[in-house]
């Protein structure tokens, strides 16, 4: 029988400091961190980047398949993901956890050694938060503290017509992952017995329930000074991000599905599930690559690096957002993507 601590027994300061007695600092930007009413901390000369996203049990995630420790890494990966969405470097975070009765001690410590195994990964400094009782299920709010030289921030606002349209890595993974999950979870609840097959389909496993942020496209824009025009992670969807990016630039796109990457094992099972692997790119969300537009004089750079494809550019506000089908066919971009309001 696997032990169980009841958290009463140690109350809350009881609670913090079991939890965090190995927190190590990493940066000399954290001057002051738990301990104290609030954390202090001096950038000294740059500009801070501040970002906070909320996971709720049964919006975000489900506990039937998701392991504790990898929705602890997770929490702190979809926060520095929207910190390198800025063109920021993420040194700091604060997490927030309330939870009911039916977590113990030792959920919490699996819970926080994924937290603590992400700060180690992405070199961030847990500085503080919260914990406090929730009437059922599991809340987590982590805020994420970057920093970045005043002059090199990427915001959503800058495109400009010609530049190109780039994302990282390959896309519709995570929502393929959790299409497998939510499947074999109803088998599994609606037959006695039934062992879950995931049909070793490990990649979309993992992009859905342990993503990783692109630390490594931030360092490699940095290491060939490249600055993209405007930038946004992918957590709803593609075609919802290439959108934002659109509105707040005020300029329209040509996006080519023939160039959209999806990874050949993502493409599989989409066409084993009878799915669309371009909608699952499109609508899915969750990959938390890196959408962003570049001048053209800088693709000689962005070729260099072969984990990023050039989908699109970037057209006058007038000519709308659209989507050019393998067929050659136009169609209007529509964001069909992921909302946290409609479940």
């Amino acid at each position: 029988m696997e032990q169980r601590t009841e958290i009463s027994t140690l109350g809350e300061f009881g609670l913090i400091e079991h939890l965090t007695k190995n927190n190590e600092i990493k940066h000399a930007s954290t001057i002051y961190s738990i301990g104290d009413d609030a954390a202090i901390i001096d950038h000294f000369g740059k500009q801070t980047v501040i970002t906070t996203d909320m996971l709720i049990e049964g919006i975000h995630f489900d506990l039937m398949y998701t392991p504790l420790k990898h929705l602890g890494y997770k929490s702190v990966v979809v926060n520095v993901s929207d910190i390198y969405a800025m063109n920021a470097t993420p040194v700091q975070i604060t997490i927030a956890i309330a939870f009911s009765n039916r977590f113990s001690v030792e959920a919490l410590d699996e819970f926080y050694e994924g937290v603590y195994s992400a700060c180690e990964k992405y070199n961030v400094d847990l500085i503080g938060g919260d914990t406090t009782t929730s009437q059922k299920g599991f809340i987590i709010s982590v805020t994420a503290i970057g920093e970045v030289t005043p002059d090199k921030y990427v915001t959503r606002s800058r495109a400009k017509k010609g530049d190109l349209l780039c994302v990282s890595g390959d896309l519709g993974g995570a929502f393929l992952g959790l299409t497998l999950l939510e499947r074999e979870k109803k088998i599994f609840l609606e037959t006695k017995g039934v062992q879950p097959d995931l049909e070793n389909q490990d990649y979309i496993i993992g992009r859905i329930l342990k993503p990783e942020a692109r630390k490594d496209i931030i360092e490699f824009f940095a290491a060939n000074e490249l600055m993209p025009t405007s930038m946004i992670d992918v957590s709803d969807g593609l075609s919802s991000e290439v959108l934002h990016i659109c509105k707040q630039s005020k300029v329209g796109c040509i996006l080519y599905e023939e160039k959209i990457p999806v990874n050949d094992l993502t493409r599989q099972f989409a066409y084993k599930l009878e799915l669309d692997p371009t909608a699952c790119a499109l609508s899915g969300g969750e990959d938390y690559e890196l959408v962003f537009t570049i001048a053209q004089s800088d693709y000689t750079k962005m070729v260099l690096n072969e984990q990023l494809s050039v989908i699109g550019y970037i057209t006058d506000r007038e000519e709308g957002t659209n989507l050019i089908t393998k067929g050659g066919n136009k169609y209007q971009l529509t964001a069909q993507g992921w909302n946290a309001f409609n479940k």
